[in-house]
């Protein structure tokens, strides 16, 4: 340390200290970085650290950024079983996590989704596989949680449902439902902020995350590409030892500090991706040839009918997340001159139409896990940045299918139990903060069997309770008054009487005096 004595003036002579500083180990801006090794030869290799019994986070969407190539190289470990995966879905057919599901190593799934994965849903059915299903946005967060040295969190997702109750078997016996449940589900403690109720949710705790990347550096700072990003961060984040496969292993230095998703002090090894990206659902524009509606003309066109009286819930500027299915349809039927930015939970603000051919992309899905574009300001995110927005209610509509509604605004869209196994998905997310996210169901008016879907009571597992604002159907258009548990018809469709609506409804409800026309 040098210092030296000044003078505010030659008059006054007042002394003022003032002292300089010189670091004795300051370190120069172009030193050499650590030189520990991440980059490893193979897949095979890297996952020799696997054991039995681990909990096993892996990264994706569906097909989109599933970590493939290491999941191939565990599948080829027949002695590593019991294990537990956590992941938002078990993959599809040998894909996936589907891949593990098939050689039996999985003992246990915590998933928020089954979808279309019969196998998985079989396994389950007849009690060969354990099963927590978590919503969506918990799933995400309960990972978060850990990584960031937080054991539980209160939540309004799942509140007054059978997540709260503990009501979804995590196992049957051999034999499934008939023969009685193994493991019954957690019940969760609940308490009361602000008038609201929510429930706590413990964190996740890892032992391995599997990820896939577009571009990794030596040292593991890593980019994700498009809706790749999704569950991949957080479960990188979480683990006590995280391997990345990369498309693109790049030099340190490589990347710009602003690109970079995820900093390479949450990535422990890093291995060359080699197996090829899959498409699970892979959707191109009409007229560029799909033809998937075809031969369905009626369906189709009530399917359309109601879509298009949804569209007119939506005001310029929205932002709206829509359902897989019907609600789906909703954006070709915008009135004109409005516009709306579409979210879509696997982590997308402004999602565009179906590509066309030539601009397929395996890495932009959407929700449902069909190819999507994205349009001229859109922004892409990890699902923990997606869910805030969700349940924090900054989008302003959603629109969901259901199987069942009552007059008080339940819905229940996820489960039958003992037969169907959808899974919860980003449902009960998107109507937990329904006070501030308009919540619009579209679905026929009857089941299939001609039983009313709209009910005095839900019958079937809520997925949210007085959490639909409307209802639309091919009959007609419901309000619903949520605080009073209280339906008033408000829109008939063309040829179609009060009294049919009544005679089709399971409960009572209120009829406007000027009704409007569907």
């Amino acid at each position: 340390m040098l210092s030296r004595t000044l003078f505010s003036s030659p008059k006054s002579r007042a002394r003022i200290p003032v002292v300089f500083l010189v670091r004795a180990y300051s370190v120069a801006a172009d030193a050499p970085v650590p030189k520990k090794k991440k980059v490893w030869d193979s897949a095979h290799e890297a996952v020799k650290a696997v054991k039995s019994g681990d909990v096993l986070l892996s990264g994706g969407f569906g097909l989109c950024g599933t970590p493939d190539t290491l999941i191939g190289a565990l599948a080829e470990r027949p002695d590593v079983r019991d294990l537990t995966a956590i992941s938002n879905n078990a993959g599809s057919g040998q894909f996936g996590l589907g891949k593990l599901l098939h050689s039996g190593q999985i003992d246990k799934m915590v998933s928020s989704y089954i979808g279309g994965n019969k196998h998985f849903e079989q396994l389950y059915l007849q009690g060969k596989i354990s099963l927590e299903l978590v919503p969506q946005g918990t799933l995400a967060e309960r990972l978060r949680a850990h990584a960031a040295g937080i054991p539980a969190f209160f939540t309004p997702t799942g509140a007054s449902t059978a997540v709260e109750e503990g009501a979804v078997p995590i196992r049957y016996n051999e034999g499934g439902m008939s023969n009685g449940v193994k493991l019954p589900g957690t019940k969760k403690e609940y308490r009361e902020f602000n008038g609201r109720r929510y429930i706590m949710e413990p964190a996740i705790a890892g032992d391995v995350a599997f990820v896939r990347a577009w571009k990794v550096d030596e040292v593991g700072n890593t980019v994700f590409r498009y809706t790749t990003n999704n569950f991949s961060s957080v479960m990188a984040k979480n683990a006590k030892l995280t391997i990345v496969e990369a498309e693109h292993i790049v030099p340190v230095g490589s990347i710009s500090p602003n690109a970079i998703h995820l900093p390479g002090i949450y990535v422990d090894r890093i291995v060359q991706a080699t197996a090829e990206k899959q498409i699970e659902t892979r959707t191109v524009a009409q007229g560029a040839s799909d033809g998937r509606d075809a031969g369905k003309p009626a369906a189709l066109d009530l399917r359309h009918r109601i879509a298009r009286r949804a569209a007119k819930e939506l005001r310029d500027g929205y932002h709206v997340n829509l359902g897989i299915g019907m609600p789906t349809l909703v954006p070709e039927h915008l009135p004109h001159g409005v516009k709306v930015w579409l979210q879509s939970e696997n982590g997308i603000l402004g999602m565009g139409p179906y590509p066309t051919e030539e601009k397929l992309d395996a890495d932009i899905i959407n929700a449902g896990k069909e190819t999507v574009t994205l349009l001229p300001g859109a922004s892409v995110f990890d699902s923990s940045e997606s869910f805030a927005m969700i349940r924090g209610g900054h989008i302003d509509v959603a629109i969901l299918g259901a199987m069942q509604v009552s007059q008080a605004g339940d819905i229940a869209n996820f489960m039958i139990p003992g037969k169907l196994v959808k899974g919860i998905g980003g449902a009960m997310d998107l109507v937990s903060n329904p006070d501030n996210t308009k919540v619009i169901v579209v679905m026929e008016h009857c089941a299939k069997d001609g039983s009313p879907k709209i009910l005095k009571q839900c019958s079937l597992p809520p997925t949210g309770a007085r959490a639909v604002s409307q209802i639309i159907t091919e009959l007609g258009a419901f309000d619903v008054d949520r605080q009073k548990g209280e339906l008033t018809l408000i829109d008939l469709a063309e040829g179609v009487t009060v009294e049919e609506v009544r005679a089709k409804t399971g409960c009572d409800f209120h009829v406007r005096s000027q009704l409007g026309k569907l």
